[in-house]
């Protein structure tokens, strides 16, 4: 379980953990397409299977469906709660942090936690996946491939994070740079990748780039002390027509099925790009996953702004009326039938720059219940609140301040859940641990088992969905938890 896994020959490497920074370079064509990404898009992939609360207890790698407004698993409904670290492969690659990314997931198991979004991506710096435009290090694929196994071991499912808005870890300010560089790119504005053919053509095809490093020949016999690699429910694969599978996601025996995620799609320059351009391009993408790969459920991971196209009431529950003009369009935009299931944040910390806490719960409420009456009445699809905050900055804050946001979040979604609706789960962002991770800390951040509160809610949440989920079978399910 803990060697380092050789794509190339299918046999276990020598080197362990320590990384051996070899660059490799896809055999692929058009590898020289200009690259710019405007929005923040995100690409994830969730592996999930059947609820497991032990280390080593085996799963039965199912994959997740969709049954009107809820997810399924073996016929049980899942319910997500969940939460952010973004950091999980970057403390992968260094030797001496793996250790931190099995305490974070024990600490997470511990409260019942059992789906964790992170990192799949990093750009063009220190412990980069892709360090140079088309240039991929295969040894922090194995760091990503050995996160994927340690969170299976743990009974966690991983939302993979492919590429990023944000400036951090290179994503889309990293790709504009190298394509601007390189002389491929149609314009200098992020923007160009909505409407850039090449771009478009680039974003395909790093699809299977990424598949190209992180699968293994399925074909090939496995080591005596790894798993063998098989196509199905435990890996997700795709191709770029039906002549040609490939893989995307190295994942093993103990770890089942995924979903893609694209991710918080904002334009902050409407003048420049239209609503149009976003809406052909979602479907666009939507298609070509859906094309090649029919199992797995797809979603475009939406702040949740609702945009020119919604009610006079369904813009009003925007936080501020200039919000409906930000590129996005929530409803639009999530009724595409390609797209399985909605996604929407919380962060009335960067929203409501004047509220006090009262008001931000108050609107929070309103937002959550608004986006949930969507899903069941709209789109008929799961809403999801990806991640949800609130910012230990603020003036006067204590942590009593969370322990009441919080727990209006948690409560709405169960809910919901309790009454069928399509209230599916959230994520918090993010979990953390102290030991020299100060790099990784932000205002948002909690560490396991500072506040009893806070673990006490998020504990009471995983118990209560689980009853909901697993019923008489509760105490069996979860007498290590609840």
């Amino acid at each position: 379980m803990n060697s380092s896994w050789s794509r190339w020959n299918g046999k276990p490497s020598t080197s362990g953990a320590k990384p051996s920074g070899k660059r490799l370079r896809p055999r692929i064509g058009l590898l020289r397409l200009a690259i710019g990404f405007a929005l923040c898009i995100l690409v994830t992939c969730l592996t999930v299977n059947a609820l497991k609360l032990q280390p080593d207890q085996k799963s039965t790698q199912s994959f997740v469906v969709r049954n009107g407004v809820r997810f399924m698993v073996d016929g049980r409904v899942f319910y997500v709660n969940g939460w952010n670290s973004f950091w999980l492969m970057d403390q992968a690659v260094e030797e001496g942090g793996r250790g931190r990314v099995t305490e974070i997931f024990r600490a997470a198991a511990s409260l019942g936690l059992t789906v964790c979004r992170t990192y799949a991506f990093h750009d063009g710096d220190r412990h980069a996946l892709q360090v140079s435009l088309g240039i991929f290090d295969e040894t922090v694929f194995e760091a990503l491939d050995w996160v994927v196994v340690e969170a299976q071991r743990h009974g966690i499912r991983l939302l993979l994070s492919l590429v990023n808005n944000w400036r951090r870890h290179g994503g889309k300010t990293q790709y504009v740079k190298w394509a601007w560089e390189e002389g491929f790119g149609l314009s200098a504005s992020n923007d160009s990748f909505f409407f850039d053919p090449s771009i478009r053509s680039y974003f395909k095809i790093y699809l299977k780039v990424y598949a190209e490093f992180s699968c293994n020949d399925i074909n090939e016999e496995e080591s005596p002390e790894r798993n063998r690699v098989q196509r199905g429910p435990n890996d997700l694969c795709v191709g770029v027509d039906e002549r040609a599978p490939v893989c995307l996601g190295r994942v093993r025996r103990h770890t089942s099925s995924m979903f893609l995620h694209l991710d918080r799609l904002v334009c902050l320059k409407i003048y420049v790009f239209g609503l149009e351009e976003a809406q052909e391009w979602i479907e666009e993408m939507a298609e070509h996953v859906k094309a090649i790969d029919k199992k797995h459920l797809l979603t475009v991971g939406l702040e949740g702004f609702y945009g020119p196209t919604s009610s006079a009431e369904k813009k009003g529950v925007n936080p501020e009326k200039w919000y409906a003009d930000v590129g996005s369009d929530f409803l639009r935009n999530s009724k595409i039938p390609a797209i399985d299931f909605a996604s929407v944040h919380i962060y009335p910390d960067k929203w409501l720059l004047q509220a006090n806490i009262s008001e931000k719960t108050s609107h929070t409420y309103k937002w959550m219940t608004s986006h949930i009456e969507d899903g069941e009445k709209e789109l008929a699809k799961p809403i999801l609140f990806s991640e949800f905050g609130l910012s230990n900055k603020n003036k006067d804050f204590d942590i009593s301040d969370r322990v009441t946001f919080y727990k209006s979040i948690l409560d709405t979604v169960y809910y919901s859940a309790a009454m069928d609706g399509a209230g599916a789960g959230a994520l918090i962002w993010q979990l953390h641990i102290l030991d020299q991770m100060e790099n990784y800390n932000d205002n948002f951040s909690i560490v396991p088992g500072e506040s009893q509160a806070i673990d006490g809610l998020l504990k009471e949440q995983s118990c209560r969905l689980m009853a909901l989920s697993h019923g008489k079978n509760l105490a069996r399910t979860a007498s290590a938890i609840c």
